[in-house]
């Protein structure tokens, strides 16, 4: 055997022991399991204007070759606020149960008379989202479009259930959590402040909670940098409890309704 042919042959065989490839982390969960469900209510004031619910199937799903729950998200508007602005709004997530990555990311929007059915396929290998958007006028998909992404990306809904796995016992007030995100064909570096606890009145009790502030950047929607605030229970299973926006028309709160924890 040549020189050339047997350094080609340890290489190859190197290559396959070390397993060669994308190197996925592992993040440690003990918050959230299949079967999960929790119900929101939104309210304006005294009245209310919208009801959402998170479920994680009972099923898990292969894509890329990993194990993954499948997440939804369903928002949709109530009473009055239903008759001005008619919601009934879906958003997806396959996530990675070891990694906590999304692999697919979807959503189904009707919001008034705006319409939006869109796939995102991630492949942590090659680090790129394929875009997929319907043609309501033509009634067929779209031609994908690729976006180079960085490792462990985040959509909107895979985001929000990582943060339920960070120990927040190892974050002193004012701490940042950097989350890298791709949403609407776009790269986003965003941050989110760790503020301290507070125990809350919720419909389920009085619950100890982490507060958390995602930095917003100015627009003209919410009112200043630290005009949201999430509190989480402080507790293994780290449930999403409120949430406060503060926008220039007032104050939105959004505030558990259920919680159903799922299969142990």
């Amino acid at each position: 055997m040549s020189k050339s042919l047997t350094l080609t042959f340890f290489i190859f065989c190197f290559s396959f022991i070390s397993g060669d490839g994308p190197k996925y982390r592992t993040i440690k969960n003990t918050s959230f399991v299949q079967g999960e469900v929790i119900e929101y209510k939104a309210h304006y004031g005294f009245i209310n204007a919208a009801e959402g619910r998170m479920i994680i199937s009972d099923e898990l799903y292969n894509i890329n070759g990993r194990p993954c729950y499948k997440i939804d998200v369903f928002g949709r508007s109530v009473g009055m606020f239903d008759l001005f602005l008619r919601i009934r709004d879906n958003w997806g997530t396959y996530l990675d149960t070891a990694s906590i990555i999304t692999h697919k990311f979807y959503r189904v929007i009707e919001e008034g008379k705006y319409r939006k059915n869109e796939i995102v396929d991630f492949d942590p290998e090659k680090n790129v989202a394929k875009v997929r958007s319907f043609d309501k006028k033509k009634q067929e998909w779209r031609v994908p479009e690729a976006f180079e992404v960085p490792d462990n990306v985040q959509d909107l809904v895979s985001g929000y259930y990582y943060i339920r796995t960070i120990d927040f016992d190892s974050l002193d007030n004012g701490d940042i959590i950097k989350i890298d995100a791709f949403f609407d064909k776009e790269l986003y570096d965003f941050k989110v402040r760790f503020i301290g606890r507070e125990t809350i009145k919720t419909k389920l009790g009085h619950i100890r909670s982490v507060v958390l502030s995602p930095i917003m950047p100015e627009n003209s929607l919410f009112n200043g940098e630290n005009s949201v605030k999430v509190w989480i229970s402080d507790d293994r299973n780290k449930v999403p409890l409120k949430i406060k926006a503060e926008m220039f028309v007032g104050a939105v709160e959004i505030d558990i309704t259920s919680y159903h924890k799922g299969q142990n």
